[in-house]
């Protein structure tokens, strides 16, 4: 059975994130239900992350073993077909049989994207997190640097994390402006769960005031997440790179 890689990009606000759940509409299950409809069966599919409801992605891998014959090419036109307006497949093609969408990757980026404007953007009003107040970027860059490195990152993890290990590399971070945009883009070979929320929302209270600059390492340090700063809603939040 021919092993394929299947790239997707999709608008995450209408669902409960990427792996399938019993009472909620997933990108697993509409993927699924896509290919279900072309090849007229139900496979199983590996995903590169589980991402949280609300979240978007502008690349997503998966793998999945089928026993189509269909050319890659017409297989990537009859997905896009198939799928909601909201998910798209952008490549299709043949890996090794050991090749895994998770367990393959060597690193994954993020993109927390901020809408820094007094007033909102009607037009993304799910893709982004609208901040009013102005963010000085260059002040924020040099806050977000102190994540590179080999740390313990218990204090930027969620509660109900089943995860024995915090420790993650962190091969960048940084924040930048793109017009009325200020994004957070942080790359690592893994991350615990809401980690980058949660690196964003410390990001914004630096801003705001409500935690010193040059406290990131003395959090990192206590392992305590009420050291950290909130967790910032998903919906500004892009899985944007896998790295194989």
């Amino acid at each position: 059975m021919p092993n394929l890689l299947i790239t997707l990009k999709f608008d995450g606000s209408a669902y409960h994130g990427f792996q399938v759940q019993k009472n909620a509409i997933t990108i697993c299950e509409q993927f699924q239900n896509a290919v279900e409809k072309i090849l007229g069966m139900r496979y199983n599919v590996k995903g590169c992350s589980r991402t949280d409801s609300g979240v978007h992605a502008e690349m997503f891998c998966l793998s999945v073993k089928t026993d189509s014959q269909i050319p890659e090419a017409n297989l990537l036109r009859a997905l896009n077909t198939a799928l909601p307006h909201d998910i798209a497949v952008t490549d299709v093609r043949r890996v090794p049989d050991e090749f895994h969408a998770r367990y393959s990757c060597v690193s994954k980026t993020y993109r927390y994207i901020i809408y820094n404007a007094p007033h909102k953007d009607p037009f993304r009003p799910t893709r982004v997190l609208h901040y009013p107040l102005t963010l000085d970027a260059d002040m924020l860059d040099k806050q977000a640097r102190n994540f590179i490195g080999e740390h313990d990152f218990s204090a930027f993890c969620a509660a109900g994390s089943s995860v024995t290990d915090n420790v993650r590399s962190v091969k960048d971070a940084k924040v930048f402006r793109c017009g009325d945009d200020v994004i957070f883009e942080v790359s690592a070979n893994g991350f615990l769960y809401n980690m980058v929320r949660i690196m964003a929302g410390t990001l914004l209270d630096i801003a705001a005031g409500r935690i010193p600059p040059g406290e990131i390492p003395a959090i990192i340090e206590s392992r305590d997440r009420k050291n950290a700063g909130k967790t910032a809603p998903a919906r500004g939040l892009y899985l944007y790179f896998v790295e194989y």
